[in-house]
Formats: structure tokens, sequence, C-alpha cells
């Protein structure tokens, strides 16, 4: 692909879920799809990816929703101050804990991005420690602290109450049968957005767990991704897309 003369192309932050997992640099094409409709992709391993030693994947501990954030947000604009990104096509996306990241950037650091998207992702870190599946029952004391002693802290680090600073168009998919992130946690960022006006839309597939694994719903969800980031940067993607709902358009 060979972006147009004199035009900064928009940017997609691409955050990993784990949180304590990490991305490579290997063939990905889920970022060709993006790279090949002209979007610059930043995919970036936050303070607390594994790969880089214990001390810096440590540095999430208890930091989960302060380091991440801070990191994805300086990646974007960094680039957008070195020319290579349109600071005003600023876009970001994650799965899981990348979800979380992602809607944390968007309510906490409201100044930075044009547009979100959220796979399966968590908008109540409270809901989650009290609700997620038995294996990953502990993972949160880690991430953020013992519960229900740092009850505050979750609080204070969940997207879902801080929405009031939220100010921009988010697109939520969710597989309805996922027991690691449940479905209420897109629901409820879902109807609070709705409430406050903004632009927000809700995609759901039934008979997908955490991450989805058929084809259709794959390609589904990276089109109704670009399709509604269409609808808030202005363009309006070549590829032939079944129309996302949007609420408050």
């Amino acid at each position: 692909y060979v972006g147009l003369k004199d035009e900064l192309p928009p940017l997609l932050v691409m955050i990993h879920g784990g949180p304590t997992s990490a991305t490579s640099a290997v063939y990905n094409a889920k970022i060709q799809y993006w790279t090949s409709r002209g979007f610059a992709v930043a995919d970036v391993n936050y303070g607390g990816s594994t790969g880089y030693g214990r001390e810096y994947r440590e540095r999430l501990y208890p930091q989960f929703g302060c380091v991440d954030v801070q990191d994805c947000c300086a990646a974007a604009l960094h680039l957008a101050s070195t020319g290579l990104a349109d600071r005003r096509r600023l876009c970001i996306m994650g799965g899981s804990a990348g979800g979380f990241t992602t809607l944390a950037c968007l309510a906490f650091r409201p100044e930075v991005f044009a547009v979100g998207a959220s796979l399966y992702g968590i908008s109540d870190l409270e809901v989650l420690a009290k609700e997620t599946h038995k294996f990953e029952a502990q993972y949160p004391v880690h991430l953020v602290g013992p519960y229900p002693e740092a009850k505050a802290v979750y609080h204070e680090r969940s997207p879902l109450y801080a929405v009031d600073q939220l100010a921009c168009p988010a697109i939520f998919l969710q597989g309805l049968e996922d027991r690691v992130v449940p479905p209420n946690q897109a629901t409820l960022m879902v109807d609070a957005l709705r409430k406050k006006g903004i632009r927000v839309a809700h995609v759901e597939f039934a008979g997908e767990q955490h991450g989805f694994r058929k084809a259709a719903n794959i390609v589904r969800a990276l089109e109704a991704q670009l399709y509604f980031f269409g609808k808030v940067l202005g363009f309006a993607p070549s590829d032939s897309i079944e129309p996302v709902h949007i609420f408050n358009e």
C-alpha cells in the first residue's frame, strides 16, 4: 500500500492481552489488514510485557491501568510528534486486558485518541475480581491489589466509573459465551456511553468465547471496526462492509 501524498496516515495503536503477554515482530495478518487500508500501526509492548526480563514485566505490578496506559499514549503521541502519523486521527484497540487498557486510555487520557475499539475488554475491575473464572481468580491481586482491601483502587482504575471523562466514540465486540471477561463488562460500558450521548457500537457474537474462533466472526470483527472508524474519522472504506448500528449517531 502506498499512502496519499501530503497526507499523514491515521495511526492504530494495538494493545496485546495478558496483560503480561507480548507481541512480536513477525507477520500478522490482522496488522496487514490495517496497513493495507492506509493505517499506520504501532503494536506496543508496554511495561509489563514478557520477553524483556523480570524487572520490565514486574513494572505492571500493581500498576495495571497506569504503566500500560502511560506507555501506549506515549507511543501514539511520539509517532504523531515526529510526523509519522496524523495527530487528529489516533486510534486504539485491544482485546481482553488490552481492551481494558484501550478503555482506560480513552477514559483517563481523553485528549490523546479520536476513537477506540474494545474486544472482550474489561470495563469494571471490581466485577472482574468477583466474577472471572477460577484459573485467573487471583491474577488481579498482583495487577491491582488484594480484593476487597484495595476496593478503592479497583474503582479508581475502572473506565466504567470514569465515563464522565470519556469524550470519544468507541465500539465494543463481545462473545456471548465468554467466561473470562463476562459479556456484562461490555454491556455496562455501552449503556453508560449511550446515556451520555457518545457514539457507540455494540457487536455481539453468539457461540464465541474469549476471543473469536470462527472465520466469519473474525472477519466481521475486523470489518466492523473499520466501518466504525470510517464513520468517526470521516472516510468510506473501499471494502463492501455490512453496516454496524451506531447509537447516538
